[in-house]
């Protein structure tokens, strides 16, 4: 779906990830995910560099603070591919800034679900990328996370592809029509 609205939309740019995982299958380095050592990566926090870190799957993740704000201050909206604690923190931060902040103003949280964790489960495994032990440690935590997403403004159901784009286009088209 990202991918789809990063095609479809050019006032949407995508920010970029950090992370400590290795990279999988064709996945590029700061393309898909900015690929970093745990040295690397602590040091970044240490020095204040991420709008938001967590650790997920036993791996770190984070958002380069400077990404999105130069993105934001050049008109850009800025699509994010968060987990639950990572969207919680920027919430959190977003409420503590001005209502004239333009992260604050654009800031919109939508969770995408898959329509049973069965389904996610047999997802994960055609994917055929990561072993059954990975498989099973991103299924708890699915678990986990799905509890949480009345903390989100917006739910969107996977179940069929095309039907799930087509609830995030409209979303997305609501928050852009939005008064300021």
């Amino acid at each position: 779906m990202c991918d789809a609205l990063l095609t479809e939309y050019d006032n949407l740019v995508y920010s970029v990830s950090c992370t400590t995982r290795s990279p999988r299958g064709t996945e590029i380095d700061g393309e898909d995910y900015i690929f970093m050592t745990d040295e690397g990566f602590r040091k970044r926090v240490e020095a204040g560099d991420f709008l938001e870190h967590a650790t997920v799957h036993g791996y770190s993740y984070g958002t380069l603070r400077d990404v999105v704000v130069e993105s934001l201050r050049e008109g850009q909206s800025v699509l994010m591919d968060l987990d639950v604690q990572g969207a919680r923190s920027i919430r959190t931060l977003v409420m503590t800034l001005p209502e004239s902040d333009p992260l604050r103003r654009g800031f919109v949280d939508i969770f995408i679900e898959p329509p049973s964790i069965e389904i996610l489960r047999e997802r994960l495994e055609e994917r055929a990328e990561d072993s059954p032990e990975t498989i099973q440690r991103r299924l708890n935590n699915a678990v986990r996370e799905m509890q949480c997403r009345d903390e989100f403004s917006y739910q969107v159901v996977n179940e069929a592809l095309d039907r799930a784009y087509a609830d995030l286009v409209a979303i997305l088209q609501k928050e852009w029509n939005r008064e300021p």
